[in-house]
């Protein structure tokens, strides 16, 4: 036992000298680069500007450093440089302006660990992250999954668990020093997580490959096996479509269209229960408009006040507020400021959606935020929970289907209130802190309206 332990302090201490050297030979570079780069407070040896940050809200911190630093500017998290983007006219300049040099993805270490080579008051988590994940299941694989199949409940709260364990400040630290992988807790709990849930989808997609007809198209899942095989066909080699590939393609989507949709319906009907007037308004609306059959896609049109209160909930949720890291493909000049390139830059979204010179009230919920003076929808080129350019949500037009035809679907049938004995002011809506920003453990009352 205590060989390992002063093995590892040993190799602790190795590395910490490796950083050091690296440290000052960086420096040293920085000090004889002439060109302008973007301003940031003075980093430390290597903690950088750990100090001045709270890993559990990163992007508050970096949001009220914006406000000293202007709207783009640099933070070094541990050795890691990153450009901040802040701000709704910066980011969208650079994300769609300057999509080519802003375009590459920045892949941290602990993404590449998960792919490729390595009445009652009610929670209501598991009801929505089934429904909503019911929807990918069946463009994955062809079906839906009934909600007490035990593999299925394993997959949405693994993947629940991982992106939740994604955003802990222990990971951000992992992605900044890589070698402390092993030695923390959440890291091996993510790579367990993700393990097991691979061989689920390896399972599921054997017994997809067995009854495969290349003629008959069931799925995704499907249509990348027949492309695989016509391609095996005649002899052309692609990189792109083999079996692993398959697997992360199919494990990235499942847990990008359960978690991400289904958390913006819990925060929809929060916010429904935290304001019943609101809910008063949108429920007045549905009842005029669409009565008791069922709402269809093309009704979103005449909801002008309904479509205003979606687009607020998902604007003051800001479930994904540092967008997904970019990096930059190229050297580029922006904003007066030289950035390298393989830079990785953060689209700092939180500043976009509570940008106080885009929206009138950004602190509050207040969906006149998309509505004009005669009561009628309009649309906001500040509003960015998709992010922008290249790298938007590959998703976007799914998930925006989806909320808006559950949402109006729930609201139709039940009126959702606080449990007994809490008030509307009670109910919390501190978020817990993830890879997105998910709402409080809480319970809400469902109440038929019918």
């Amino acid at each position: 036992m205590f060989e390992n332990l002063f093995q590892f302090l040993f190799s602790l201490l190795g590395a910490i000298f490796g950083l050091l050297v690296l440290h000052l030979i960086y420096s040293s570079f920085s000090s004889q680069n002439k060109r302008r780069e973007p301003p940031g407070p003075k980093p430390l040896p290597l903690l950088g500007n750990l100090l001045q940050v709270d890993l559990k809200r990163l992007d508050r911190s970096l949001f009220d450093l914006s406000k000293k630093y202007g709207p783009v500017f640099t933070v070094y998290l541990g050795l890691k440089k990153v450009v901040v983007l802040a701000g709704y006219r910066t980011i969208k300049q650079a994300l769609v302006n300057h999509a080519e040099e802003f375009g590459d993805r920045e892949v941290t270490p602990i993404f590449y660990d998960f792919n490729k080579e390595h009445g009652k008051a009610f929670d209501n988590t598991q009801a929505i992250c089934y429904a909503s994940s019911n929807i990918i299941s069946a463009i994955m694989f062809g079906k839906r999954f009934e909600y007490k199949d035990p593999v299925f409940q394993a997959m949405v709260e693994k993947d629940h668990e991982s992106i939740r364990l994604t955003g802990s400040a222990s990971i951000l630290i992992y992605n900044m020093f890589p070698w402390l992988g092993p030695f923390l807790k959440n890291w091996r709990d993510l790579m367990k997580n993700v393990e097991e849930n691979k061989e689920k989808m390896k399972s599921i997609i054997a017994d997809l490959k067995e009854t495969l007809n290349p003629e008959v198209c069931r799925c995704f899942v499907d249509t990348f096996l027949t492309r695989k095989l016509n391609l095996e066909e005649s002899e052309l080699k692609d990189s792109h479509f083999h079996d692993d590939n398959l697997v992360h393609s199919v494990l990235n989507l499942f847990a990008a269209g359960t978690d991400t949709t289904g958390n913006t319906l819990q925060w929809c009907l929060l916010f429904m229960a935290k304001y019943p007037r609101v809910q008063d308004q949108v429920q007045e609306e549905l009842s005029r408009v669409v009565g008791r059959r069922q709402v269809r896609v093309e009704d979103r049109k005449y909801l002008p006040y309904t479509d205003a209160v979606i687009h607020e909930s998902q604007r003051l949720a800001n479930i994904v507020p540092m967008a997904i890291p970019h990096k930059t493909s190229q050297d580029v000049n922006y904003k007066g400021y030289f950035i390298q390139q393989g830079t990785t830059v953060f689209p700092l979204l939180t500043s976009v959606l509570y940008d106080e010179s885009e929206w009138e009230s950004p602190n509050t919920f207040n969906p006149s935020h998309f509505l004009d003076k005669e009561g009628k929808f309009i649309r906001r080129d500040a509003f960015m929970p998709f992010s922008a350019g290249r790298r938007a949500c590959l998703g976007e037009s799914l998930a925006r289907m989806e909320i808006f035809l559950f949402f109006t679907s729930l609201l139709q049938r039940f009126r959702f209130t606080p449990p007994p004995g809490v008030t509307e002011d009670e109910l919390d809506l501190t978020p817990v802190v993830g890879f997105i920003l998910t709402p409080s453990h809480h319970e809400l009352c469902a109440v038929s309206r019918h």
